[in-house]
């Protein structure tokens, strides 16, 4: 029997953005967690991660978040967080550009990351990659659209590895 992972909560920093309008049209709860509403980033992701434990989450997964997590986020879901980023880290990490960057670079081919996140950016364990080359008629929508059709991919191959990571009890 295959098992998956129920979304029970959605957070996100713009009101406007796919993930928010996915639990709108399904009536799943949804914080909204604009920076404006915050004094600071500690106290953002501390309402996150409060808001995250009331719906018993298990698996945070960053999709589009364009915000690094404050230590008390981190620490409550540690080994929990995972991030898709677009590029085939190392490479072009860091950065809100990568699919740019990549282009811009000459290199012939880029790609989509999805990794656990850790206390430093773009740097956590890979969990998944998928490689994109870049065509010579590539533009910047081509190359965005082949990268983020690769992203669609591995991210449900990142969330059933992490769901076998999650139910297995620890070894040690």
């Amino acid at each position: 029997m295959e098992r998956g992972f129920d979304v029970v909560a959605v957070a996100t920093n713009r009101p406007s953005c796919g993930g928010a309008a996915f639990a709108r049209e399904r009536r799943i709860p949804l914080g909204e967690l604009s920076q404006k509403r915050f004094a600071s980033n500690d106290e953002r992701d501390s309402a996150m991660r409060d808001f995250f434990r009331a719906h018993r989450v298990e698996l945070v997964v960053d999709a589009g978040y364009d915000r690094v997590h404050a230590e008390p986020f981190l620490k409550a879901f540690s080994g929990r967080i995972i991030n898709v980023h677009p590029s085939l880290l190392p490479e072009f990490g860091g950065g809100m550009d990568a699919i740019e960057q990549a282009l811009r670079s000459g290199v012939d081919r880029t790609g989509a990351t999805v990794h656990l996140v850790t206390g430093e950016l773009d740097a956590g364990p890979v969990l998944v990659q998928e490689a994109v080359p870049i065509l010579s008629s590539d533009t910047l929508e081509s190359l965005t659209r082949r990268v983020h059709e690769a992203e669609y991919r591995l991210l449900p191959a990142a969330i059933r590895l992490m769901e076998e990571r999650l139910a297995s009890p620890a070894v040690g």
